[in-house]
């Protein structure tokens, strides 16, 4: 048995129980609501087994760990609709980032605002799939092959390295989407409730002018659907009171407020 000290108490659990079922045990409502853990002050996944004694907070969209590991695991949902759309894509990097995610991908074309609607569609598909997230780790040799296998010549970049920096090469699949991800992520696509995708623009690869330009693709996803109107509703607002203020500048027309 191991002991595990949470907020308010002390519970035991067999060793080996995960944080996922750790978090079932104390309610349902936390379980549902859980979307990473804080082990012994180290941010790790609900699938994470505890085996010793340990320090556990079950991280929420409410803590900013929580926040990002949600919002990472949107951008996992966002590439995984566009390989469907576009076989072909090259992927770079996707991070959760202060309001939201990114993906920045190298396409054949260039985005139109219909494509934007159609990658939310499919990414809609993969949420109602509901596909699990599953962590595995491979040696340098075996992570570039399979990337190679993929021809995502970016991540194999990114596996050289962080392997030369001794660091370990984890990886996220889900369903047909493999990602090269230190996590962590959400159990299931599934938990992801409410998504928009907001916005596209050009990006190089590294943020270095000499390499390639990209196409980053911007979104935000939260638990509740009312939670994403709001915001939807705060941005259009927030664009309005732009306008009003340029307006005012330029001496364009006159407001009364």
């Amino acid at each position: 048995m191991v002991k595990v000290r949470l907020k308010d108490d002390v519970r035991e659990y067999e060793s080996g129980t995960t944080v996922a079922d750790i978090a079932r045990s104390i309610g349902a409502g936390l379980y549902r609501a859980a979307c990473a853990a804080k082990l012994d002050g180290k941010v790790v996944d609900l699938r994470t087994p505890v085996e010793k004694d340990c320090e556990l907070q079950i991280l929420t969209f409410d803590d900013a760990e929580g926040k990002k590991a949600y919002w990472h695991t949107t951008s996992h949902i966002m590439a995984q609709a566009v390989k469907h759309l576009f076989p072909d894509a090259g992927f770079a990097i996707g991070p959760a980032i202060e309001n939201g995610f990114y993906y920045d991908f190298d396409l054949p074309r260039t985005l139109t605002p219909e494509d934007l609607r159609s990658i939310e569609a499919e990414m809609k598909k993969i949420i109602k799939q509901d596909l699990p997230l599953e962590r595995f780790e491979l040696d340098e040799d075996a992570a570039v092959a399979l990337m190679e296998k993929e021809h995502q010549k970016y991540k194999v970049e990114l596996i050289r390295e962080h392997a030369g920096k001794g660091e370990k090469i984890s990886f996220y699949r889900q369903g047909d989407y493999t990602d090269l991800c230190a996590g962590p992520h959400l159990l299931s696509t599934g938990r992801v409730k409410a998504v928009k995708l907001t916005n596209c623009t050009g990006a190089y690869w590294r943020a270095n002018a000499k390499n390639k330009m990209l196409q980053r693709v911007y979104g935000i996803s939260f638990p509740k659907a009312a939670d994403l109107k709001n915001y939807l509703n705060m941005l259009e607002e927030a664009k309005k009171r732009d306008h009003r203020k340029l307006g005012r500048e330029l001496d364009l027309f006159d407001i009364y407020e």
